[in-house]
């Protein structure tokens, strides 16, 4: 019986096995009084599974070859020194770094303010979305950093242009004391691939 488990971000394959087979593997269980545990690393955090009656769970085809999800880094500028991955994509969900109004051929901000910024930045999610094959309609949340939040009018004008009528992503958008390059606005999304 196999069945798939996410559990705060992890997944693994799960199966179960005839008692002992844990053992046998290698795997680390607790034999408590009750039931057998089996101790998970999920993200950093430790997760224990009650082994279910005559079995214990099994993850993957053998046993503990990545317990995770796999995750893909997926970066369009090798030549960057930034510490950072224009989008990472685990399972079916693509997260987005935050993207500023920067011209991706100079990297420099683009010029006229927070509505050509806001312009910018949203073609740049826009040809970040395209490489993994999806789009702004596959977008389903948005957080917006705005340098002054007086600024929100403005960006909406220029947000609302790139969705279907009452079909925009859940968002946030919070004012900051500043941004990199002395940026107005940096959009952060996260997307679920077709």
């Amino acid at each position: 019986m196999n069945n798939f488990l996410s559990l705060s971000g992890f997944c693994a394959q799960v199966s179960l096995a005839p008692r002992g087979a844990l053992a046998a593997k290698g795997a680390m269980f607790d034999k408590g009084a009750m039931f057998d545990k089996v101790a998970l690393v999920a993200k950093g955090a430790l997760a224990a599974l009650p082994r279910a009656a005559g079995a214990a769970l099994i993850f993957g085809a053998s046993l503990l070859p990545a317990l995770a999800c796999a995750a893909d880094y997926f970066t369009a500028n090798k030549a960057s020194t930034y510490p950072i991955s224009d989008a990472v994509q685990v399972d079916r969900v693509l997260y987005l770094s935050g993207k500023l109004g920067t011209d991706p051929a100079t990297g420099k901000l683009a010029e006229g303010g927070i509505s050509a910024e806001a312009k910018q930045a949203m073609e740049n999610i826009k040809s970040t979305l395209a490489e993994r094959h999806a789009t702004v309609d596959d977008l389903f949340k948005c957080t917006i950093f705005l340098a002054d939040i007086k600024d929100l009018a403005a960006f909406n004008d220029v947000y609302k242009t790139y969705f279907k009528p009452l079909h925009f992503p859940a968002r946030s958008a919070v004012g900051v004391t500043g941004l990199a390059l002395g940026a107005k606005v940096e959009v952060e999304c996260i997307a679920s691939l077709p």
